[in-house]
């Protein structure tokens, strides 16, 4: 065995790894980098990227078969589902070179493409290396979550880590899973020609705002997608090309191929957390709000942690160990400012409380602005005129926002700034934006909330007479 010590060992090469990474070295730490699989983790290789450029193709096909509206004619596309997924491999091979090893040991890293395992509180094993850190972060992310379903084991299925290396297109898609990534690969395979049908055990797309998971619902349903709710999967049948997917309710639904998309787990199994006196929780390793572990030498961030699992929130814990681990400093992670969004269209975020939520957590004190699309100029132009945006308020400040529309994933932004800043809503409505743009319905929703106060205040408008008299 090779013995190495380092300052910040960092387990995994994901987002959140590889952040923490690139930070420590080039601030002057000694740091060691373990990946045993793929630079870049999920989010490059099976999840954020592939599943958005395969979003990109479905949107292609789907324009060329709609717009007449537009007076131009519509067109059946010829889709290429081998050379969609062309596309997919091409646009992970322009991102790689970020994530690459060689970018790494540039910065310094030192790289070892091993998977790693405790073997005492301070020390990790690579292969035939042995690591004593001064700091360790595991960062070794999730992956999907394969349910004990009878008879899964005798039929061939698909999951995200898979699913985009199939080059024939599906006749007919089976999705087990109602979530963000079964509702995006659901309308990208549809748009590509499938037949796609989603079987959800209870609600699709439940832990967002119902009003707006209905707009999306909704949406991917007038597409052709079947979606069918509280249909808890009891047993899997069948054979390649011939899969039939039978609920406790007696439903038989039948496909030619079956993508799994139920949930993720914490990639914990080869870390030997025991032996480093690391304790775990149903979803993942156990950290206190600054993320470190019950080994207080070693911090867990991003989807291992259990919590939130976004590529953007193992960023974001990155951060807070950069201040902790490397400067000392107090750092605390929060959840309160952290958006997500699906990419489906219409596209569907949110940031803080939802509508139920503010209202069980303020009760009488909320207030709810609320603005359409279809009062938006740009999105009328374009034709993308479905959805709304409202914003949760409590005593002048934003406290939650949910947008379902065209470019809600974009829109989050500036309420993810505002709950972190703790803005109020005059200075969101403050704000100029470019007239026409999507944008504008930010600055439209916070003036929503001022009109009543403005337009259908009594005082208000003896205070404009009275002035209106004694101007000159």
């Amino acid at each position: 065995m090779k013995n190495l010590k380092t300052d910040i060992l960092v387990i995994g090469a994901g987002s959140g790894g590889l952040s923490v990474a690139a930070g420590a070295s080039q601030m002057g730490a000694d740091v060691i980098l373990l990946e045993g699989h793929k630079m870049g983790g999920d989010c490059l290789n099976f999840g954020c990227v592939p599943s958005k450029a395969l979003i990109a193709s479905g949107k292609a096909a789907y324009g060329q078969a709609h717009s007449a509206v537009f007076g131009v004619a519509d067109s059946a596309p010829q889709v290429d589902y081998a050379a969609a997924k062309d596309h997919v491999r091409d646009v992970i091979a322009q991102i790689e070179p970020m994530d690459s090893q060689e970018r790494f040991e540039g910065f310094g890293v030192k790289v070892i493409r091993e998977y790693g395992s405790f073997v005492s509180p301070t020390q990790v094993q690579a292969g035939d290396q042995v690591i004593t850190a001064r700091r360790v972060v595991i960062a070794t992310g999730s992956s999907p979550l394969v349910p004990p379903i009878p008879g899964l084991d005798n039929v061939p299925f698909y999951t995200n880590e898979t699913i985009f290396e199939l080059r024939e297109k599906p006749d007919h898609l089976l999705i087990i899973g109602g979530g963000p990534i079964g509702m995006e690969m659901a309308q990208a395979h549809i748009r590509l020609g499938s037949k796609v049908t989603v079987i959800e055990g209870i609600k699709a797309l439940s832990k967002d705002d119902p009003e707006a998971a209905d707009v999306v619902l909704d949406a991917l349903r007038s597409e052709g997608v079947a979606i069918h709710e509280n249909a808890m999967v009891a047993q899997i049948r069948g054979s390649d090309g011939a899969v039939e997917v039978v609920t406790e309710n007696g439903e038989i639904y039948a496909g030619s191929h079956l993508l799994l998309a139920a949930g993720r787990k914490a990639n914990v199994e080869r870390l030997n957390l025991e032996v480093a006196g690391i304790d775990r929780t149903r979803t993942g390793i156990k950290t206190d709000d600054a993320l470190r572990t019950t080994n207080r030498k070693v911090y867990a961030i991003g989807d291992v942690a259990g919590g939130m699992q976004f590529t953007h929130v193992a960023g974001y814990h990155a951060g807070i160990i950069i201040r902790s681990a490397l400067f000392g400093l107090p750092s605390k992670a929060k959840t309160n400012h952290i958006p997500w969004a699906t990419y489906t269209q219409p596209e569907l975020a949110q940031v803080g409380l939802t509508d139920a939520q503010a209202h069980a957590q303020h009760g009488k004190n909320v207030e709810i602005s609320r603005f359409d699309f279809h009062h938006n100029d740009r999105a009328v132009a374009e034709r993308k005129a479905t959805g709304f945006i409202k914003v949760m308020v409590v005593k002048g400040r934003p406290v939650g926002a949910t947008i379902v529309g065209h470019q809600a994933g974009e829109l989050i932004n500036l309420w993810s700034l505002a709950i972190a800043n703790n803005l109020k809503m005059g200075q969101i409505a403050a704000m100029v934006s470019p007239y026409p743009t999507i944008g504008e319905l930010n600055k439209r929703v916070a003036g929503a909330y001022f009109s009543p106060r403005l337009f259908e205040n009594q005082t208000v408008k003896r205070v404009v007479r009275f002035v209106q008299r004694w101007i000159p």
